[in-house]
Formats: structure tokens, C-alpha cells, sequence
């Protein structure tokens, strides 16, 4: 038998050692690749869809990169542990559901029959809900009230944070103005509070519990209450107790609308509690928060509070809906909503931006004639924050003043979801068969009935076609879009704006642009447009031409 020596002894070794730890490294790899293939990516990230909107683009985008950057880990450092999971929150919506469940009604059949119909209306109200679902589901489960609120947003506005109705109600819990006022829902040029997801969610929870209270725990009535108000559904039930018939919700006779709206949310639940009995694929969502309320010091221009929290303009408004301008309101709420990822980047760059930077600031030369309304007009702001800036007391200013003015960063259109914006959007979009555009202008105590009927068409289409409720107060000078069947030339004959007439004037000593302004009920920069005037001040025997409106003229005017 052959001794191996020594060398070939320590070879030896060498090489089986060699071997045992690659049959470990192997193994090792093996096992990585198994947990990483088996991780679970967190579900927001597994159903980002293409077309989803730009909030829910950036929370899906965040947390499949952090799924990503998850399992590169595991890839390089064995040692660390898989990520868990994100908890959907659709188990704990349903644990929280206090609403009846047994109701076999044709009424609940019915609107169980048309979502199970439409599963794409249904995948784009979830999109819309994603980042609010779980603040609203935390603050329902505070005050012990059935999770099923959580869905009432779908019924009312289908989670769409700008939705404005026929009868004037805003945001996705759908306030009327006065409602909204009576909850504490600021209401201003600036900011809409029924729009403020966070605001109108305690208000409409506060409205809810009331509700409750009047009925006697019965939720069935309290909802219809919030659809129709209490005094519909009192009367109701009164009208039932005469004629001894029962006076549950099943039975009294209410508006149409409330017949179809507490069904609608018993479907969702119906839905929402068996959703492969009816074919719906629920989008899940994180049982997590997906904003965060920030804080600001002082009025700041929202392009600005975007690149602050490094996101898209858009996607801010779409997070703070209750902002109508560029800005937030000078007077509060000094706070924003922002998606959980981007809240943290926004404080650290907020804490490191002096005050006197939240605004664009320019100088502005006060002419002849110019009054606040005009400049707060121009610079796209208001009359009451131009008097606060400045410390006017009075909406007298003088000729060859400054007042100092806050401006956007950005040009009108940046801002495509501020409130003129929108409107504009609204106004200028194509409407279908050969009709033609026509434009408006409001004269004095022109209602929405008579405009309709002066160019046939319908008045609720006239309403939506200018982003409005047939209730809304209109003002003289408004412009209106009409869409009509009939030619331009046939519009222009029909000429509804009759009332106005064309006028020479003859200047006299004394005579100011602001003076006939003022005395002909038009504006400066109208008389300006209407006449070719050089230099500051007007010659006695110079002529000018306006157009007025006869049923504003009184008087004699010499």
C-alpha cells in the first residue's frame, strides 16, 4: 500500500474542502432563489395598471420599487430577512360591518345585478379610493360606526375628489354649501373644505352619527337622511303612521334618488362580502396609511409645495382637491395631504425654506382708472388678500401707487386642476353632432331657465356645460358656453344680447377714464379695448365709443 505524503495529504483536504463548500454555497443560493421567488410582492404593486391615474402611479411605483430593492437584498446578504407582506384592508372592512345583511329586496338585487355587470366601474372607483380608503375606515372604527361608511363615498361621488353635482354638492362626500357651512366646511375664493378629504370626512362621520341619533340607531334611515335630508324622511314616516302602515325604510315613500341610494350601498356591501359569488376581482389595497397630513407656516404656491415633496402638480391637486387656486388659502388650513412616500422629502425641504419664499412677489403701479377688482383679476388672486398684503382698509387706491402683489410661479395652465382651470377644460370640450359653440355673456338677472330657452336647448345641459348647478347664482358679465344645433349666423341673429346698444360719447373738462367707466356701468380696460387712447389722460372734445347696456343706464345723462 502506497503513504501518501504529505503534500498530497494537505492537497487532499484542500480539494474536499473545496467541494463540501460549494455543495454549500449551492445549497445556500437554492434556498435564496426559493424565498425569492416565493416573496410576495406587495399587492398595490402586483395590480398597477397602465391606466391608472397619476395617484395611484406614484404609490404603486413607490412600493414596487421597495419591493424590488426588498429582494435585491435578500439576493446579497442571505442574512436579512423577507419583507412581509402588506395586509390588505378588505378583511377588515368586512369584520366592521354592522349594516344588514339579510335583506332579500328586489331594490338590493337590482343594484347587486348592475355592479356585478360593470367590474371595470368598479376597479375605477378602487383606484380613486386607494389613498383614502384607510383613513377613512380608521376614523369610522373610532367612533364605532359600521365600516359600510366607508363605501358611501362610491354612492355619492364614486370617490372622485372634484365631482360637483346638479344639486351643488362638492367633493366625495358630497356637501351642498350649506350643509358644508353648518359642519364647519370653510367655504372661500381660495379653498373649498367640502373638497378637503380630511375635513369632510370628520364632518360627514359628525353629520352620520347625528343622523343616527334622530333615528334611533336605525342606520337605514339615517342614510336615507343624508341623501334627502331628515325633514323628507320625518314626513314620511308620519304620512305612514297615519295611514298605520310601517314606517321602516322598505316602506315609506321617498324621492327616487333615496330609493335607489341605500340599496346602492347594501350591494356594495353585498359585493364587497362575496365578491367571487359575483365575479368581481377586489383591487387590493394596503391596511396602511396613504397620507399624511403635513404642516405649512403661511399661504404657499402649490407648484412649489409639489417640487417640495418631489412630486407631479397634478397628483397634489388630486390629494388636495379643496385648493381652487395656485396657492393655498393665506388664512388656513396651513397643512397639505400627501402621499406617505413623499410627505418626509417635503418636511426636510420645507424646514430648509425661508417664509419669504413661499411666494413669487412683484411691485405693481397703480393707473388711471384701475380699481382692486381689476388687479386682483389680473394677478389671478383676490380683492380681500391684495387688501391684506397691503394693509388697505378701504377699496379706494390712488393713481400712481404700488401695491405689492403675490404671484405664481408658474403660468395659468401649469395648474390645470385649479378651479378656472377646470372650468376652462370643462368649457372648451367638444361636444358630440354638428353643434356649434357659442359664447355668452350674462346680462343683468339672466337666469339659466331664460338663456336656455333663448337658444333652445336644455337648461340642465347648459348648466353642465359651464361646470355648474342650475341652482348657482350666475353674474352679469359671466361668460357662459352654449353648444346650439343652429349655424353661428343664426345665432348671431337671434342676437340674445339686445339689450346692448352702441354709443358715442364727447369727453368734457373734467371727464376720467374711471369717471364714464363708473357711469356707464362698464370698466376701464373695456373702454381701452373699445377705443384707440394714448397716454394717461383724455382731451375735453375727444370721442369715444361704447357699448352699453340700456337696462343699466338711468337718469339723465346731459
Amino acid at each position: 500500500m502506497n503513504i501518501p505524503s504529505r503534500s498530497n495529504t494537505n492537497f487532499s483536504l484542500l480539494s474536499a474542502a473545496f467541494i463540501l463548500a460549494n455543495c454549500f454555497l449551492l445549497a445556500a443560493c437554492n434556498e435564496t432563489k426559493a424565498a425569492v421567488d416565493t416573496e410576495a410582492i406587495p399587492p398595490v404593486a402586483q395590480t398597477s395598471s397602465l391606466h391608472a391615474s397619476s395617484l395611484h402611479t406614484i404609490t404603486s411605483a413607490s412600493v414596487a420599487t421597495a419591493s424590488l430593492d426588498n429582494i435585491t437584498q435578500t439576493k446579497t446578504d442571505i442574512t436579512e430577512p423577507a419583507a412581509k407582506p402588506v395586509q390588505d384592508i378588505w378583511p377588515r372592512i368586512r369584520t366592521g360591518f354592522q349594516l344588514p345583511d339579510d335583506i332579500q329586496h328586489k331594490a338590493l338585487k337590482t343594484e347587486v345585478k348592475w355592479f356585478a355587470k360593470h367590474p371595470e366601474y368598479m376597479q375605477r372607483v378602487m383606484t380613486r379610493a386607494e389613498p383614502f380608503l384607510y383613513y377613512i375606515v380608521e376614523e369610522a372604527e373610532k367612533r364605532n360606526l359600521p365600516t359600510e361608511l366607508a363605501l358611501l363615498p362610491i354612492v355619492e361621488s364614486a370617490y372622485q375628489p372634484f365631482a360637483y353635482s346638479h344639486g351643488r354638492a362638492a367633493g366625495i362626500w358630497q356637501f351642498i354649501p350649506s350643509t358644508g357651512k353648518y359642519y364647519g366646511l370653510k367655504q372661500n375664493w381660495w379653498y373649498d373644505g367640502r373638497r378637503d378629504i380630511y375635513a369632510s370626512t370628520q364632518a360627514a362621520l359628525n353629520y352620520l352619527e347625528k343622523l343616527n341619533k334622530q333615528f334611533k340607531g336605525d342606520w337605514m334611515l339615517a342614510l336615507a337622511s343624508y341623501n334627502s335630508g331628515s325633514g323628507t324622511v320625518r314626513r314620511a314616516i308620519r304620512k305612514n303612521k297615519r295611514l298605520n302602515k310601517p314606517t321602516d325604510f322598505w316602506h315609506l315613500k321617498l324621492p327616487k334618488e333615496t330609493q335607489a341610494y341605500v340599496p346602492k350601498l347594501l350591494a356594495l356591501k353585498e359585493i364587497i362580502l362575496n365578491p367571487e359569488k359575483y365575479s368581481i376581482s377586489l383591487r387590493p389595497i394596503a391596511d396602511s396609511p396613504g397620507f399624511k397630513q403635513v404642516k405649512t407656516k403661511a399661504q404657499l404656491d402649490l407648484a412649489l409645495a409639489a417640487e417640495l415633496a418631489e412630486i407631479d402638480l397634478e397628483t397634489l391637486y388630486n390629494f388636495n382637491p379643496a385648493f381652487n387656486r395656485w396657492a393655498t388659502d393665506p388664512d388656513g388650513p396651513h397643512s397639505l395631504i400627501l402621499p406617505i412616500e413623499s410627505a418626509e422629502k417635503f418636511e426636510a425641504n420645507y424646514a430648509a425654506l425661508p417664509v419669504e419664499k413661499h411666494l413669487r412677489w412683484s411691485r405693481h403701479k397703480i393707473k388711471s382708472g384701475e380699481t382692486l377688482s381689476h388687479i386682483a383679476l389680473k394677478y389671478n388672486t383676490s380683492v380681500k388678500h391684495l387688501k391684506k398684503v397691503n394693509d388697505i382698509r378701504s377699496n379706494g387706491i390712488r393713481e400712481g401707487k404700488y401695491l405689492i402683489i403675490p404671484l405664481s410661479s408658474k403660468n395659468k395652465s401649469s395648474y390645470a386642476l385649479s378651479s378656472s382651470q377646470r372650468l376652462k377644460s370643462t368649457q372648451n370640450k367638444k361636444r358630440g353632432g354638428s353643434k356649434t359653440r357659442v359664447n355668452h355673456i350674462v346680462q343683468n338677472g339672466e337666469s339659466f331657465w331664460e338663456i336656455a330657452k333663448k337658444y333652445n336647448v336644455d337648461m340642465h345641459k347648459l348648466a353642465k356645460w359651464n361646470g355648474m348647478a342650475i341652482k348657482d347664482p350666475l353674474r352679469k358679465g359671466q361668460k357662459l358656453v352654449v353648444w346650439t344645433k343652429g349655424s353661428k349666423t343664426a345665432v348671431k341673429s337671434h342676437n340674445p344680447n339686445s339689450t346692448v346698444r352702441s354709443i358715442h360719447y364727447t369727453v368734457r373738462n373734467g371727464d376720467s377714464l374711471s369717471r364714464i367707466a363708473s357711469r356707464y356701468h362698464v370698466s376701464v380696460n373695456d373702454l381701452h379695448r373699445w377705443n384707440t387712447i394714448k397716454g394717461k389722460y383724455l382731451k375735453p372734445g375727444q370721442r369715444l365709443k361704447l357699448y352699453i347696456d340700456v337696462t343699466e343706464q338711468s337718469g339723465s345723462r346731459g
